[in-house]
């Protein structure tokens, strides 16, 4: 892929249990990805131990994390 190629695969959604990962997917477009984000905490956010991770692989940053620990 050259760097002038769009990102198909931008945004990466995981959940992780006690560290280990769980489930995974992959968006190209923004909103989606922090949608999904929003409906995986009340889907996901009840396994034990359960971590969202949304990261924009494209500019190497995580606009998403719950729980948020900060």
């Amino acid at each position: 892929m050259t760097s002038a190629a769009p990102y198909r695969e931008r945004f990466h959604l995981t959940v992780s249990s006690t560290g280990r990962p769980v489930i995974h997917s992959w968006w190209e477009n923004d909103a989606v990805a922090r949608g999904k984000f929003v409906s995986w905490v009340g889907e996901h956010g009840t396994i034990p131990g359960a971590r969202l991770t949304l990261v924009d692989e494209a500019e190497a940053r995580t606009p998403a994390v719950w729980p948020d620990t900060e």
